[in-house]
């Protein structure tokens, strides 16, 4: 045990040449084998454009994606989907491309289907539902609570993988075109 605390290992380099020349007396050697050497291109920190950053700590709040601003627990609500039939087990209904439907109307929901929150009840409708139902007189169907504009949120629809779902694409710049 004591022979084990004068052990002294040095990490090896991986990039240091494999024969044993000394360079102390190769020293001007040395220093163009340095310049003429590039690093290796795979580790960021080691190309020549690489300057030394400074990490700072992170910041402990966790941010809204929308607006930005610090997100506390007491305004985060609980939102709840109505399940399509809730007889079926769990891996049947994974199973099943049509899993959620309105709240109220009973119509499905998918990703085509532009859908909002509820506040005072955390049920998710689709917004020709709020159009139609719940703005005439602005109260919770599932709570029977008095609702505002704010109360009402609409859901953000996610991506499908294709690269313009969702969003309208048009020409920037026009150009003429030839005709045969």
């Amino acid at each position: 045990m004591e022979k084990e605390g004068t052990i002294v290992s040095k990490p090896l380099n991986p990039f240091a040449s494999k024969t044993g020349v000394d360079h102390a007396s190769t020293s001007s050697q040395s220093s163009e084998e340095k310049e003429k050497h590039l690093p290796s291109f795979w580790i960021p920190s080691l190309t020549p454009e690489a300057k030394a950053a400074e990490v700072s700590k992170p910041d402990k709040a966790v941010y809204c994606p929308m607006s930005g601003k610090p997100l506390k627990m007491k305004d985060l609500l609980s939102v709840k989907f109505k399940l399509v039939d809730e007889t079926l087990d769990r891996v049947k209904l994974i199973n099943r491309q049509d899993r959620y439907v309105c709240a109220v109307t009973g119509d499905v929901l998918g990703n085509s289907v532009p859908c909002a929150v509820l506040k005072p009840s955390g049920a998710v409708v689709t917004l020709e539902c709020v159009e139609k139902l719940i703005k005439k007189d602005m109260l919770d169907p599932i709570t029977g609570e008095k609702m505002t504009e704010k109360d009402i949120i609409v859901l953000q629809r996610g991506g499908t993988g294709f690269s313009g779902s969702g969003v309208k694409l048009e020409a920037k710049e026009f150009r003429p075109v030839m005709q045969a």
